[in-house]
């Protein structure tokens, strides 16, 4: 079977450009959305000293040789965040970003390795605020895209502005058959409660896995499956133990103030509202590389500047949309790759 003809070459160009002048145009659309209401674009360095610290994210690592010969180790970031924080921190109000990101050990029909991440924050608003800027992003890039029916994988959903709201607990209720929340009372996890659960539903469980472990398992394989058709979700309320970044929700301990966006089956957003106790988030941070160390077996340091920059960041939400995710769907395109202007040439499909 011959190889694939490279993106570059002309006839397989000619069939994708359509769908690049679509990415185009809805970025401009979106653009001028955000400029309307107020918000000032910003862009973020790609080179960190902490490409984010959360257990599955895994970075592209790098080294600066100064002009002594001195080296550091730095990183390409897996987000803008870190960074966008840091300017709400020095007053900012309302930004957002373009950002050129990167992950490794991602690949496949809705991850590159190098993707572009639309991020924004509004600084004295409400999380929930975030969530109709998410269903506004949906219907900007329908219209601009002339199709108000998105497809992927056979999972259809209806770009009308109505989206459904279910918090984690509904939907485990629902769509896994038992109660999630009170396995993990105060946000302190009860891994041998939620495994006894999960395998009375047939979700399979191993004897070294975490609370958090089998949650992940139980989303994948019970949850996400359901969502975002026929019509959006918004999944919110997430368990304390699985929203590092994320403030509790006042008087609830158990569950923070996170929320997903799907549409069609695909993960498209998400969404805090932020937490800005350093210390709070020092011990998080740190817990989280703890356990990337015990399943991967290396860590990555924490942002000093960061940390310091939550100690005078005021209450602020702030949400990250797959940008390349949002245009392969209002474009029908069925991965990613088919949407980048210059994908990872020695892996392009």
């Amino acid at each position: 079977m011959p190889a694939p003809s490279p993106w570059w070459d002309k006839d397989r160009h000619r069939d994708r450009r359509p769908a690049l002048l679509l990415r185009n145009r809805i970025k401009a659309a979106i653009r001028a959305w955000f400029e309307a209401q107020g918000f000032v674009e910003i862009d973020a360095g790609a080179l960190v000293v902490s490409p984010g610290n959360e257990t599955h994210l895994h970075a592209f690592a790098t080294e600066r040789i100064g002009t002594a010969l001195d080296r550091r180790r730095l990183y390409l970031h897996t987000s803008p965040e870190f960074a966008m924080k840091k300017l709400i921190a020095a007053g900012e109000q309302k930004i957002f970003c373009f950002a050129p990101v990167y992950r490794n050990r991602e690949r496949g029909a809705l991850h590159a390795p190098e993707f572009t991440m639309l991020e924004w924050y509004r600084a004295g608003a409400d999380y929930t605020v975030l969530w109709d800027d998410c269903l506004a992003m949906l219907a900007l890039a329908a219209e601009i895209g002339g199709r108000t029916r998105w497809t992927f994988r056979d999972r259809a959903v209806a770009i009308d502005g109505v989206a459904e709201r279910l918090t984690l607990e509904e939907a485990f209720r629902i769509h896994a058959g038992f109660s999630l929340l009170d396995t993990c009372p105060d946000g302190v996890a009860d891994t041998d409660a939620l495994r006894q659960r999960a395998n009375a539903a047939g979700i399979r469980t191993a004897d070294d896995d975490t609370w958090s472990d089998i949650f992940s398992r139980a989303l994948v394989e019970r949850i996400e499956p359901k969502l975002g058709h026929p019509k959006p979700t918004i999944l919110y309320e997430y368990p304390s133990p699985e929203a590092a970044l994320a403030r509790r929700v006042p008087g609830r301990p158990e569950v923070a103030e996170r929320f997903e966006l799907y549409a069609a089956g695909v993960e498209l957003a998400n969404g805090f509202g932020e937490l800005t106790d350093a210390e709070e988030q020092r011990r998080r941070l740190a817990h989280e590389m703890d356990e990337k160390a015990r399943i991967y077996g290396e860590r990555y340091p924490l942002d000093e500047d960061f940390l310091a920059a939550l100690r005078q960041m005021p209450p602020a939400s702030g949400c990250a949309l797959g940008f390349d995710r949002l245009v392969m769907l209002a474009s029908g395109a069925s991965n990613v790759d088919q949407v980048i202007w210059t994908p990872l040439a020695d892996e392009s499909k």
